[in-house]
């Protein structure tokens, strides 16, 4: 298990499923009353082996409820099929969203788990053709399938790499959408891999990032992965009440 300085382990962390959710975030319950601010989000939104993710760092900071709707290894498509989560985006003040890998997206080439993104569960018709040799039947999960990939042939890699690319800007296009609140977008790189398929989020470029810009109410990245976990999320939490401060809703 992963954990921080304090030596909090993740499965010491509460998590709640709420009403009408079948994703589970990161608890205690929150009650919501009056104005609050959603942070939906993968694992670094989460905050696994952390007692403050830069969720509950924000609230101190502004006042606001904030509520911490991160979930492990849960991408833009575990939000986008779940209505609950999206309510209590749309009931907010504002939305904090974490950006995420687009390797935890279904796509034309292959299927992961609607809630645990990081899980494998086929390939298509496609992705078969394109490696004939491979058996997809070994793989379970999504980074491990990918990285053996690669490393066959990084040639005909370039075909899936630019098929994710599409569907991570579809997807976080359609999730923004869906979202009747300001959004700010929040770039927090994970430290974690070992960096063979490229820097968290895997396969998300900075053009890409930058083609949202017109429909959210800003952008926050943390450039600085090497910053122990605490500074970052503390550094994150900093940013965010800066970027609020810029901003009307």
């Amino acid at each position: 298990m992963k954990h921080d300085r304090t030596g909090l382990k993740t499965g010491d962390i509460a998590r709640v499923c709420y009403k009408g959710s079948r994703l589970e975030v990161r608890g205690p319950e929150r009650l919501r009353a009056g104005r609050y601010i959603a942070c939906p989000g993968g694992t670094e939104t989460f905050g696994p082996g952390m007692s403050a993710s830069y969720v509950a760092l924000l609230e101190e900071r502004t006042g606001l409820e904030c509520v911490n709707l991160g979930a492990l290894n849960a991408g833009a498509g575990a939000f986008l099929g779940d209505r609950a989560l999206l309510d209590i985006c749309n009931r907010a003040e504002r939305v904090v969203l974490q950006i995420t890998g687009a390797q935890g997206l279904s796509n034309r080439l292959y299927t992961v788990h609607p809630r645990r993104n990081d899980r494998f569960l086929r390939a298509s018709a496609t992705l078969r053709a394109l490696y004939p040799e491979v058996d997809f039947t070994e793989f379970c999960f999504v980074r491990h399938m990918l990285s053996s990939l690669q490393d066959l042939d990084p040639v005909r890699f370039a075909t899936l790499r630019a098929e994710l690319h599409i569907a991570w800007t579809m997807r976080m296009r359609k999730l923004i959408s869906c979202l009747a609140s300001p959004v700010t977008l929040v770039l927090l790189p994970e430290r974690r891999g070992d960096g063979r398929l490229g820097d968290d989020p895997l396969f998300v470029t900075g053009e890409m990032v930058n083609d949202l810009r017109p429909i959210v109410s800003g952008i926050v990245a943390m450039t600085t992965p090497d910053l122990s976990e605490a500074m970052r999320h503390r550094a994150i939490a900093e940013a965010l009440e800066v970027s609020f401060a810029g901003q009307t809703v």
